[in-house]
């Protein structure tokens, strides 16, 4: 009688991955590289102070130019 064969080794096809499955990697280093640059550019280290309330109302600012009563002009020396 014949000698059944003897088994050395499987052969399996390869198993297909998801687009998770296969970019997960990049997503998250992508998301963690936002959230690092989110977290390093609101952040200067110093407490906020509080803002101080302006004045309810304001005086208007003094004139900086007074009208006067306005010369004559000369035109070649001579006056009008």
């Amino acid at each position: 009688m014949a000698k059944s064969p003897t088994v050395i080794g499987v052969i399996t096809a390869s198993i297909e991955l998801t687009w998770w499955e296969a970019n997960r990697h990049k997503v998250l280093a992508v998301a963690a590289l936002l959230i690092g640059l989110y977290i390093g550019t609101h952040q200067d280290g110093t407490p906020q102070q509080p803002s101080t309330p302006g004045p309810g109302h304001s005086t208007p600012a003094p004139a900086t130019h007074t009208p006067g009563p306005r010369g004559t002009h000369t035109v070649l020396g001579l006056a009008a």
